[in-house]
């Protein structure tokens, strides 16, 4: 299951070739027709500066918020009994990484682009699986202990599944950002840790906290979201091509779907079912495009770089179907439930029979 380019190994060679000429992108400078510098304007790089800044400090807060959520007995009980834990890590690294090949072999994609989807499919889950385990009401402890603990498996399996699924591209594997792994572990265990101590000391505050640091959440990201769109939205539209367009739209699909059938097969509650499947779906999309940007150069690269954004647009539009879903259904379960307990409820007069009955002597 490698990806083996065959009948393209010229443009193997032609990466190669640009990969060590260090002096065609000095600074990263280089760029032409098809390169990521085509879309780079003051404004997006204005936006990207700020992003850099604007984003570990949302999900700090965000990640604080959700840790009021938590409890740290339902934690300790998930780590003593890790059966969901190593189903997520499996559905992680298994399903997703494999997913990814397919879908690029199915595609027939070029080397380049391939190797922009394994990335993308080989990153660990992050905070984002997180945000999301919240409004589709999952087990938010597991979703936590999964992210932790599959972001200190990616330090060891992301190198690999980059060997296995990407030997066509040597040099590769030794571009995995490890510092950038262990910054989002830390970004997640810290912050969480906080949330907890609050719930444990202050109860008081959870609530109010709470409501403060999501109502910010949802402004910023709508804010994000919009400034995104406007400076690379229409250059994904017009340069992706559509059949990387359709790998983004399914590869979250598969995962989502293939990550609940999973947990189902095990027989995990429903809860632990919606984490499985958020965590398996949704990647961390930042370390793929840290790969892609900083990783080749722009001429090599060239608008491949967004393609993390198709990706990660995909996650959150097909969660937010899910998380619809979902509500529905337990709103309508939740009817329907008070409706069948109404229906058999025995009436005061059934009652008042059954108490004549129990005090009449017998004939």
């Amino acid at each position: 299951m490698i990806y083996n380019p065959g009948s393209t190994k010229q443009s193997l060679m032609d990466y190669d070739e640009e990969w060590q000429h260090n002096d065609l992108w000095p600074n990263g400078s280089y760029s032409n027709g098809s390169s990521s510098g085509a879309w780079e304007t003051p404004l997006s790089q204005l936006l990207d500066e700020i992003l850099k800044i604007v984003v570990p400090i949302t999900m700090f807060c965000t990640m604080v918020s959700l840790g009021c959520t938590m409890q740290w007995s339902k934690i300790k009980d998930h780590m003593k009994r890790p059966r969901g834990m190593m189903l997520a890590a499996g559905a992680q690294f298994g399903i997703m990484p494999l997913s990814a090949f397919v879908l690029a072999k199915a595609f027939k994609l070029e080397p380049l682009p391939a190797v922009a989807v394994l990335i993308c499919g080989c990153c660990p889950g992050g905070t984002l699986s997180n945000m999301l385990t919240l409004p589709i009401q999952g087990d938010m402890n597991l979703s936590i202990v999964m992210t932790s603990c599959s972001s200190v498996l990616a330090l060891a399996m992301m190198p690999l599944l980059l060997y296995v699924y990407c030997q066509g591209f040597p040099g590769l594997v030794g571009l995995v950002p490890y510092g950038r792994i262990i910054l989002g572990l830390v970004l997640t265990i810290v912050p969480c840790t906080i949330g907890i101590l609050i719930t444990h000391f202050r109860p008081q505050w959870t609530r109010t906290t709470s409501k403060i640091i999501l109502g910010v959440l949802t402004v910023a990201i709508l804010l994000i979201v919009a400034a995104a769109v406007t400076t690379v939205g229409k250059h994904i539209l017009l340069e992706m091509s559509p059949s990387l367009i359709a790998i983004g739209s399914l590869m979250p699909l598969i995962g989502f779907i293939l990550g609940y059938g999973l947990a189902a097969l095990f027989k995990l509650n429903e809860s632990s079912r919606r984490t499985i499947s958020i965590e398996t779906g949704c990647q961390n999309i930042q370390l793929a495009h840290a790969i892609l940007k900083l990783g080749f150069p722009p001429g090599v690269i060239g608008n491949l770089s967004i393609f993390p954004f198709v990706y990660i647009l995909f996650q959150l539009i097909e969660a937010g179907v899910l998380i619809l879903v979902s509500r529905c259904y337990q709103r309508y379960k939740t009817k329907h439930k008070a409706a069948a307990e109404e229906l058999f409820q025995p009436t005061d007069a059934y009652i008042g029979v059954e108490v004549v009955r129990e005090h009449s002597p017998e004939c």
